[in-house]
């Protein structure tokens, strides 16, 4: 999506894991303590947030309200929680579920990365039973089969012809 439309800003969520290999702190996440997350919540600096894993995952809230005050849209990557924290902050949101092709390959995709124990590998599984079994909450599902197809189904969607 953001090779096709550079100017669609995607929101960086805050994390309290650790970058992976390659991950630059800002990019893909912004990358801060237990401590600093857990002030942003109790002075309501982030749009949403979940604990997953283990891990806290969230919103900033500022760039997004930021966005929106001068009329852009801005994507947000998030999961089941942060969705349903966003469609209560946000009635008129567009929630699109991205869909595994099938459970074995997310069991794949999963276990390819390399960066998960077992353990997390089964906690991020039983997530996403949860997740899956949700995707009527959401206003389209898009299966992330093959990219070019579901970015083009997404594209479809949201109307934003090239």
């Amino acid at each position: 999506m953001r090779r096709r439309y550079p100017d669609l800003e995607l929101s960086v969520s805050a994390t309290t894991r650790r970058p992976r290999e390659g991950e630059i702190d800002g990019v893909a996440y912004h990358f801060i303590t237990k401590r600093r997350f857990k002030q942003m919540v109790v002075d309501g600096g982030l749009l949403e947030w979940a604990q997953y894993t283990g891990t806290f995952y969230g919103t900033p809230r500022q760039p997004v309200e930021q966005a929106l005050s001068v009329g852009k849209s801005i994507l947000l990557e998030i999961d089941l929680a942060g969705a349903r924290q966003v469609r209560a902050s946000f009635p008129e949101a567009v929630l699109v579920f991205i869909a595994p092709p099938s459970w074995d390959e997310l069991e794949r995709r999963l276990r390819a990365r390399g960066s998960d124990t077992e353990s997390q590998i089964e906690a991020r599984l039983a997530q996403a039973r949860l997740e899956v079994a949700a995707e009527g909450e959401f206003d389209r599902v898009v299966v992330n089969d093959y990219l070019t197809l579901a970015v083009d189904d997404l594209v479809d969607f949201l109307g934003l012809a090239e």
